[in-house]
């Protein structure tokens, strides 16, 4: 045997509402990664589905930040799920945010 065989005892677990917001978080990133590059293949013009897509993606990603946010707040749990999904989730929002922003300038 090359490794060690041993028990955890711990009462910690992983939160139902953190592994949700992963995967609106993941969910939501790869839509936008997605429209924007379809859109670039596209040569620059964005088909409406497209901008659907990304409403879509801003609705899903800012519920996946506050289920993360509701999960980090729990007791006794493992913090992986949770703060991955605020994380992806904030990306979405980012990216979608400068998406609008560089449509309006």
């Amino acid at each position: 045997m090359f490794w060690k065989i041993g028990y955890k005892f711990t009462k910690k677990k992983n939160p139902n509402k953190g592994i949700m917001s992963t995967s609106l978080g993941l969910i939501s990133t790869v839509s936008v990664c997605l429209a924007v590059y379809l859109s670039f293949l596209n040569k620059g013009t964005a088909l409406p589905q497209y901008g659907l897509v990304l409403f879509l993606s801003s609705l899903f990603s800012i519920a996946g930040l506050v289920l993360g946010i509701i999960s980090c707040t729990e007791k006794d749990i493992y913090r992986f799920f949770p703060v991955l999904g605020v994380t992806l989730n904030a990306i979405a929002v980012f990216l979608c945010g400068a998406i609008l922003y560089s449509g309006v300038h």
